[in-house]
C-alpha cells in the first residue's frame, strides 16, 4: 500500500499516518519529522531548513524532493509507505510522479483529512504548548494554513481526476476516523 496523507496542518495527518502505518505494516514517512530531526541535530540541512520554518515558510522544493526520493528508495519502504507532508505544490506532484516512475511503485490512494479553520488553529495552539514547537506561533500557523489553501489544497483536484482521492472528516474520535479510512481503502 502506497498512500499520501494530505490536509492542512493540525488536521491529524501524523496521528492517522501512525495508525495506518501500524495497521498496514508500512512506514509512515513525515517530511516534517525528517526536517525536525535535522534541526535538532544541527545538520547543514537542519540549519538551512530552520531559517524558513521559523518564519512560517516552507522548505524549498529542491531540498524536500531529494529527501523524499532517498527515503522512498530505502529497504523498509519497498512494500509500501505512507507519505505525510508531501507533495505540497504542483511542482512536487511532478517530482513525486517522476520518483514513483523511477522506483516503479505506483500510488494506491490519497487520503485527505479536513477540518474547520478554527478547529485547526486551536489544535495547533495546544500542540505548541505541549511540544514547545518554535514553528507553532499564531502568526506562523496562520501563514502555513494560508499557504496550504493556496498551494496544496488545489493538488486534491489532481488526485481526484486520477481517481485516487479519498476524503475524510478529521474531527471526531481518532479510532473512528482510522476505522473509516481503513474501511474505505479496503
Amino acid at each position: 500500500m502506497r498512500l499520501l496523507i494530505m490536509g492542512p496542518q493540525g488536521v491529524g495527518k501524523g496521528t492517522q499516518a501512525a495508525l495506518l502505518s501500524e495497521h498496514y505494516g508500512i512506514p509512515a514517512i513525515s517530511t516534517g519529522d525528517i526536517f525536525r530531526y535535522n534541526i535538532k541535530n544541527k545538520t547543514e540541512l537542519g540549519v538551512e531548513a530552520l531559517k524558513y520554518i521559523d518564519k512560517g515558510e516552507l522548505v524549498p522544493d529542491e531540498l524536500t524532493n531529494k529527501i523524499v526520493k532517498d527515503r522512498l528508495a530505502m529497504d523498509d519502504a519497498k512494500n509500501g509507505w505512507i507519505l505525510d507532508g508531501y507533495p505540497r505544490n504542483a511542482s512536487q506532484v511532478e517530482a513525486l510522479d517522476a520518483i514513483l516512475g523511477e522506483l516503479d511503485t505506483p500510488l494506491d490512494a490519497v487520503v485527505a483529512l479536513d477540518a474547520d479553520h478554527d478547529v485547526l488553529m486551536e489544535r495547533m495552539k495546544k500542540r505548541a504548548e505541549i511540544e514547545g514547537r518554535s514553528d507553532d506561533t499564531p502568526e506562523a500557523i496562520a501563514k502555513r494554513l494560508d499557504v496550504y489553501a493556496k498551494e496544496t489544497a488545489p493538488l486534491l483536484d489532481i488526485y481526484q481526476k486520477r481517481g485516487l482521492l479519498k476524503t475524510f472528516n478529521g474531527v471526531g474520535a481518532v479510532d473512528e476516523i482510522q476505522a473509516t479510512i481503513v474501511a474505505e481503502l479496503g
